[in-house]
């Protein structure tokens, strides 16, 4: 029973150890300096957990090699689509806020109040 346990309990450290080692390897991908040697670090680094047999990062490196060139291209550039996820997120309360609009034309003159950063230079006095 003890013996049972024990190498089970081995086991269950070395693959959360393999596991950990693994995820701290995969944020060196970030500060990759270009292109040559982010593709030949993400390649070495899907091979290793390929030999690691660890379901859940065989499964992540599947989403990996399908955006593969999306993720090599960020390295290179460092630029996301996170303006646009927030110019999405402004758009999609202001259409729960209105519950509907009349015509799609005041929804996107609402879209440019909302998004565009207007200034309006109000009068500070009433006459």
């Amino acid at each position: 029973m003890y013996c049972l346990c024990y190498n089970s309990l081995s086991r269950t450290q070395v693959t959360l150890g393999q596991a950990y080692r693994l995820k701290e390897l995969f944020n060196d991908l970030w500060s990759m300096p270009d292109k040559v040697s982010a593709e030949a670090f993400l390649k070495q680094w899907c091979e290793e957990v390929e030999k690691s047999k660890i379901s859940a990062f065989m499964k992540f490196v599947k989403t990996v090699r399908s955006h593969w060139s999306g993720i090599i291209h960020f390295v290179e550039t460092k630029i996301t689509n996170r303006i646009l996820e927030g110019i999405n997120s402004k758009v999609q309360l202001a259409k729960r806020r209105a519950r509907g609009y009349r015509n799609i034309n005041n929804f996107i003159n609402m879209i440019y109040f909302l998004c565009g950063k207007l200034k309006f230079d109000y009068p500070l006095y009433f006459t």
